[in-house]
């Protein structure tokens, strides 16, 4: 054994300080994974070399030396990193997700996912630029990717621009494809990562490059997260507009079809906004026929839904599945409560939706009761709609007392009929059908009068 010292554990020094020979025998009596760190390491030159010069990385186990690296105590690292031979240790964490394991003659458990890291990928996911420069300067290597992600990876998935700026600057490779086969590019998914991506094309990146699974662009990946800066940025970089992914999405198609919080509504909206500006297909079809217009309306977003069809969507046309936008809708309105469904409604019949059949009211009625709202704009769609007793019982009775004035409104249409001024808006609205919005927008009617012809809510029918 060696002369040489470090300041580990006991445990960690007795690996660390063997020489080659020893340690050769250690790892063939302990069968540590040697065809794992190969494949791993022979992902890029830097790792390569390393192994060339000491036959294969160590394995730490030692709870000081990673708690070190975990809490970015620098002095402590910078004590224990001392020699460039324990720089690469790979160690071995446990993962927060559950997965199936078998260990020996076949049974199977359930045990927590092991995660092979290192330093330098530590100190890089938690943005630790002290540490990480240290690890740098001794000889850490900077491609190195036992786990399958590169320590760049790691830092882009943080938004950890420093982390970022100084991996690069090292020579980290900004098209390393991680084991899941994404670039790190790809994992700059919060509005954070913003000068990520920035650091990234400005040392090479293809702002095209796509996901080996997904087949995803960056700018798939933007438009999904709703980041508009990132947006903005990709196509002054050229992203591809209509670049189709697996599921032959493009960019418009995958924001309009990420579901969202009514909070991200906005920024989703100027996403769009800015792609179709930018010149996005407005009717681009994935592999299901879904258009952006069905996605919108399947996620509930009035902003989006009238941007798509001021611009020309189709709003009559069907997906694979036979729905149109309206109906894909009325299917969402239970669950999209806080996203104002009816505003959707009212936007797809003033723009000439054809109106669902009037014997399926009921059915509708039974499934959105909770958004009279949507009942109401329908309803208001018809000159003329039979209403019979089986619609008291589709709605709960607690719906009814909690909108009682419109329900109670809703029901006394069994007996009596429409006003004449509802009348008179149907027989308007049928004589305009498809150029109501540009004929009224001519006509300088009073405000009250337009918002009436265009299915304002009133909150009760008469």
């Amino acid at each position: 054994m060696t002369d040489c010292t470090f300041p580990f554990t006991s445990a960690a020094q007795r690996s660390v300080q063997m020489d080659e020979e020893q340690l050769d025998q250690w790892k063939y009596s302990r069968q540590v994974r040697p065809q794992y760190h190969h494949r791993e390491c022979s992902r890029s030159p830097a790792g390569q070399g390393y192994l060339r010069s000491r036959s294969e990385p160590l394995e730490c186990r030692d709870l000081l030396v990673q708690n070190a690296l975990f809490t970015g105590d620098l002095e402590r690292v910078q004590k224990y990193f001392s020699r460039n031979a324990a720089v690469n240790l790979i160690i071995e964490t446990k993962g927060d997700e559950l997965r199936w394991t078998s260990r020996k003659f076949g049974l199977w458990s359930l045990s927590y996912e092991q995660e092979l890291t290192t330093p330098l990928h530590i100190t890089a996911s938690r943005g630790y630029t002290d540490c990480l420069r240290l690890l740098l300067l001794r000889g850490a290597a900077v491609n190195f990717a036992p786990g399958g992600k590169t320590a760049l990876h790691e830092a882009c998935a943080a938004a950890s621009t420093d982390c970022v700026s100084l991996l690069l600057s090292f020579g980290a490779d900004p098209e390393a494809v991680s084991e899941d086969g994404y670039k790190p590019l790809h994992l700059c998914k919060s509005p954070e990562s913003i000068e990520c991506v920035q650091q990234l094309l400005q040392h090479g990146a293809s702002v095209n490059s796509r996901t080996e699974e997904e087949c995803d662009t960056a700018l798939h990946v933007a438009a999904r997260h709703g980041l508009i800066d990132h947006v903005r940025l990709l196509l002054r970089h050229g992203a591809e507009l209509e670049a189709k992914n697996e599921e032959g999405q493009t960019p418009l198609n995958a924001a309009c079809a990420q579901p969202h919080q009514p909070q991200d509504m906005e920024c989703y909206y100027r996403v769009c906004q800015l792609l179709v500006e930018s010149g996005a297909s407005i009717n681009a079809a994935d592999r299901d026929r879904q258009h952006p217009l069905h996605l919108a309306c399947k996620n509930a977003n009035a902003q989006i839904a009238e941007l798509l069809l001021a611009r020309g969507a189709h709003v009559n046309i069907m997906n694979y599945s036979g729905n149109t936008a309206l109906h894909n809708i009325l299917q969402a309105t239970a669950y999209k409560l806080d996203h104002h469904p009816e505003l959707v409604v009212q936007a797809l019949l003033n723009y000439g939706a054809i109106r669902i059949w009037p014997g399926s009211l009921l059915k509708v009625l039974r499934y959105c009761h909770a958004c009279p709202r949507v009942i109401e704009v329908l309803m208001n769609s018809y000159d003329h709609v039979r209403v019979s007793a089986d619609w008291v019982e589709a709605v709960p009775a607690e719906v009814v007392q909690k909108y009682p004035r419109f329900y109670q409104s809703l029901f006394s249409l069994e007996q009596r009929p429409r006003s004449l001024q509802h009348l008179a808006r149907c027989a308007l609205r049928t004589f305009l059908e498809g150029r109501l919005l540009p004929v009224l927008s001519q006509l300088y009617l009073p405000s009250t009068l337009h918002r009436f012809l265009l299915l304002g809510f009133e909150d009760v029918l008469y």
